[in-house]
C-alpha cells in the first residue's frame, strides 16, 4: 500500500511536469514561428560537412533541424491530449487496486520513460534540459515500481479465454521484427559504405535508432515468444508492450501530421504503414483491457483440492481455458477427508 501511494506520487508528479514540458513546447513553438523576429529556416553545415536546415524561430526546438522540430511538437500534441489524461486515470484506478489500472500505468509510464529519455538524448539543448532530465528520472523508477506492483506468477489466472494471445504475439514478433529491419536497412548499408546514414540532420548520433534497437524491438520480440510459450512474463510484457505501441502510434502519426504542415517531406508509406500499426493496437489494447479481471477468472482459478492434477500459482492451480475440470462429488469427497483424519 506505502509503495501505490508512493507510485500514485510519482505518477502525478511526471503528469505536472509533462504538462509543463509538453506545453511550452508546443506554445513556444507556434508562437516562435508566428513571430516577427527570426522565424524563418536557415542553412546550417553539420558536423559531417552536410548542409541541413535548422528549424529557426524563438521557441524551445529553434535549434532542433527542419525534420526533428515538428515531430517534437507532434509528440507534445500526443503527450498533452494522451500521455497525460491516460496516466492520471491510470493512476487513479492503480491506487484502488485494480489490476487494470496496474497495467494500463506500467504501460504508459512506459511510453513517459521513453519520450523523456529520448527529449534528454536527442533536442537540441534548451531551457527544459533539466525538466526533460527530472522526467527521464522519475519515469524510470514510478515504471520500475509499476512492474513491481504485480503480481507476475498470477497474472495469466486475470486473462480470460477472449484475449488473443497468439494474435498479441504474432503482432508483437511483427513489430519487433519490423523496427528492426527497419533501421538496420538505414544503418547498415552506409556502415560498409563508409557514410553517414540518412537522417542524422544536424544530430551527432541516432539516439531514436538506439532506443529501439537497444529496447523496443528486444523487449517486443521477447513478449512474442512468452506468450506463445503461456509464460507469465509474456503476458506483463504484452500490456506494456500494447499499451506503449499505441501511445508511440499516435504519437508517430501526430509527427507525421506535424511533419507535412511543416512543408517537411514524408514518406507517405511510412504514414500508412505506422497508421495501421496503430489502428491494430489499439484494438489489441481494447481487448487487452476487457479481457483483465480484477479477480482470478472462474473455471481458470480453482482450489488445489479442486483440481490436483493442475499447476499451482500463488496458493491455487491454473488450468488453462477450455480444459475441463472434473470434481468428485461432494459427499465422496468428505468422506474422504473425514476418513484421513481418523486415521491419523
Amino acid at each position: 500500500m506505502k509503495n501505490q501511494k508512493t507510485l500514485m506520487i510519482l505518477s502525478w508528479l511526471i503528469a505536472g511536469l509533462a504538462l509543463l514540458a509538453a506545453g511550452a513546447g508546443v506554445l513556444t513553438s507556434l508562437l516562435g514561428q508566428g513571430s516577427g523576429a527570426g522565424n524563418g529556416h536557415y542553412a546550417f553545415t553539420n558536423l559531417r560537412g552536410e548542409v541541413v536546415q535548422i528549424w529557426g524561430g524563438s521557441g524551445l526546438y529553434k535549434l532542433d533541424s527542419e525534420g526533428g522540430a515538428p515531430q517534437e511538437i507532434g509528440q507534445d500534441i500526443v503527450t498533452l491530449l494522451l500521455g497525460v489524461p491516460l496516466l492520471i486515470v491510470a493512476s487513479i484506478l492503480a491506487s484502488r487496486g485494480l489490476l487494470r489500472g496496474k497495467v494500463l500505468l506500467a504501460g504508459t509510464l512506459g511510453y513517459f520513460l521513453y519520450t523523456y529519455t529520448s527529449m534528454s538524448m536527442l533536442a537540441a539543448y534548451n531551457e527544459l534540459f533539466l525538466v526533460y532530465v527530472t522526467l527521464m528520472s522519475l519515469c524510470l523508477f514510478a515504471f520500475i515500481m509499476s512492474l513491481m506492483s504485480i503480481d507476475v506468477a498470477a497474472l495469466p489466472a486475470h486473462f480470460s479465454a477472449r484475449f488473443p494471445t497468439r494474435t498479441v504475439a504474432g503482432f508483437a514478433l511483427f513489430l519487433g521484427a519490423m523496427l528492426a529491419m527497419l533501421w538496420l536497412k538505414l544503418i547498415v548499408p552506409p556502415l560498409f559504405a563508409g557514410t553517414p546514414p540518412v537522417g542524422l540532420d544536424s544530430y551527432a548520433t541516432l539516439v531514436i535508432q538506439a532506443l529501439d534497437l537497444g529496447f523496443i524491438a528486444p523487449t517486443a520480440i521477447l513478449t512474442g515468444v512468452l506468450l506463445l510459450r503461456r509464460e507469465a512474463l509474456g503476458y506483463l510484457l504484452s500490456s506494456v508492450v500494447l499499451v506503449l505501441g499505441l501511445t508511440m502510434g499516435a504519437a508517430l502519426f501526430a509527427m507525421s501530421i506535424a511533419q507535412i504542415a511543416a512543408g517537411t517531406p514524408v514518406d507517405p508509406i511510412a504514414i500508412v504503414l505506422f497508421t495501421a500499426l496503430a489502428a491494430v493496437d489499439a484494438v489489441l489494447t481494447i481487448l487487452l483491457v476487457r479481457s483483465i479481471s480484477d479477480v482470478p477468472m472462474l473455471g481458470q482459478l480453482i482450489p488445489e483440492r479442486a483440481a490436483p492434477q493442475a499447476t499451482s500459482v500463488a496458493g491455487a492451480a491454473v488450468v488453462p481455458p477450455g480444459q475441463e475440470i472434473t470434481t468428485p462429488p461432494l459427499g465422496k469427497a468428505a468422506f474422504k477427508i473425514e476418513h484421513a483424519e481418523g486415521t491419523q
